[in-house]
């Protein structure tokens, strides 16, 4: 009967999530009429919550702990009450952005349940505080002479918590990653990270001068050197290509692009002769089968987990992704990729373009010139994690130790993730506002508009 339920549930996962990323593509289409939107969007929140009961039945057949029900109740919960928060706070916001991020959550969980009961309940709880911090993001953007006044503080306080990470942080597989205050460890990098897309769009939003630019680059420059004397090198690859990203975007010198890519090439020569872990990290993606039985391990089981998934994947508890290192955070795509399928797996890298592809639309839509760079960061920022966690455990990359938004195993890395998802929106719902005041008042009565044509 086990069996029969599984196999069911293989082909479920697929076709549930399969309508689910079609309709997010159509979601993309400028053409598509209210009433077809209104259809799209509800049809999308079915999917989410079919996921959910699909998911959480199987993992009871399999466990038969009463504990998965708890689950289930809370995480139904929490993608409904994050859907209602949207609503009625990001009122102009868009739908496609809030599904997409409730989506990639439920994926998370489930599989962390599967994996891991324990961390799936403190997922779930980080979630919930997150979602309770995106309340103020609205009233935070509102005040954009608040947000650009705080350059300097984005700065200096980016550069006390990674300095503070880089002496007294606690080493984890060679790295200087996270902080430890009690039970609960912290990784300052993942909001640093936002910090840095602020500070950026501060510093470029008037003035795009050699000086200015070149005073920006030094400093952000000063938070990549941290990260790197603190070994977290897939997080200095991600600040430097959303830096590079948002240089060009404010400039729009091409000179600028290709000399930081120029730079980026250099920086990768110069990291493999002075981190001995880069030339092990570099041998085990050449050829992993080689160095199997040390530096070749993880990312060997992460292949043989892709590879024995198929397209349709052996269904949930008939894998084996535990015998993957730390597959509940940077390598949780393998787990996926092996029991829920390559079908399931190619259609999450596609929500992942489509989130990027919003967030560059949305950018677009944007008449303020500071709220477009901040927009435009924070896409760059989502795009290049996403590209160095997926590139390394399929090894297109060499690995770098960095988690998949929404869906790996991190608390730092979710709250983070799901506040860059409000800020977005928030982005969003003053999208119409000018860039001839910087009047609060303005951006409030921009608002209440919104509201009354709703």
């Amino acid at each position: 009967m086990l069996h029969l339920i599984t196999e069911i549930s293989r082909v479920t996962f697929i076709v549930i999530f399969a309508i689910f990323t079609y309709d997010c593509f159509n979601a993309l289409k400028r053409n598509t009429s209210e009433s077809r939107a209104r259809s799209l969007y509800t049809r999308q929140t079915a999917m989410i919550y079919l996921f959910l009961i699909n998911g959480n039945l199987l993992l009871y057949f399999n466990t038969l702990d009463w504990k998965i029900f708890v689950m289930a109740l809370a995480e139904i919960v929490l993608v409904t009450i994050a859907m209602i928060i949207y609503k009625k706070i990001y009122e102009m916001a868009s739908p496609a952005v809030v599904n997409n991020m409730c989506m990639l959550l439920s994926i998370g969980l489930i599989m962390l349940t599967r994996l891991d009961m324990d961390k799936a309940v403190r997922q779930l709880f980080f979630a919930c505080v997150a979602l309770i911090i995106t309340c103020i993001i609205p009233l935070f953007l509102t005040n954009v002479k608040l947000i650009k006044g705080l350059k300097l503080f984005y700065i200096v306080i980016s550069i006390l918590l990674l300095g503070i990470v880089a002496v007294a942080g606690r080493t984890t597989y060679g790295a200087k990653i996270n902080i430890t205050i009690g039970s609960i460890a912290i990784q300052p990098s993942e909001f640093v990270k936002i910090l840095m897309v602020l500070f950026i769009a501060c510093m470029l939003v008037t003035d795009v001068s050699r000086k200015q630019v070149f005073t920006t680059v030094i400093l952000c420059g000063v938070l990549i050197l941290i990260l790197a004397y603190s070994r977290d090198l897939g997080n200095a690859m991600i600040f430097y290509l959303t830096l590079l990203v948002m240089v060009y975007a404010a400039t729009q010198k091409p000179v600028y692009l290709l000399g930081g890519v120029g730079l980026f090439g250099l920086a990768a020569v110069v990291g493999y002769f002075a981190f001995s872990h880069v030339q092990t990290r570099v041998l085990a993606w050449k050829d992993p089968l080689a160095v199997i039985d040390s530096a070749g391990y993880q990312i060997s089981q992460s292949l043989f987990a892709i590879g024995t998934g198929g397209w349709f994947g052996t269904g949930l508890y008939q894998g084996m992704p535990k015998k993957i290192p730390v597959v509940e955070t940077d390598f949780i795509f393998s787990a996926i990729s092996e029991e829920l399928g390559g079908l399931f797996a190619l259609c999450l890298i596609f929500i992942c373009i489509a989130n990027f592809l919003m967030m560059f639309n949305i950018a677009l839509q944007i008449n303020n010139r500071f709220y477009k760079l901040i927009a435009l960061g924070l896409g760059a920022l989502y795009a290049s994690q996403v590209f160095t966690t997926l590139g390394g455990v399929t090894k297109f990359i060499p690995s770098t130790g960095v988690t998949l938004p929404l869906i790996s195993y991190g608390g730092s890395s979710l709250m983070a993730t799901m506040l860059l998802f409000a800020m977005v929106e928030g982005l969003y719902q003053y999208r119409g506002v000018k860039e001839e005041t910087d009047d609060t008042e303005i951006y409030q009565r921009y608002a209440k508009k919104n509201r009354r044509r709703r």
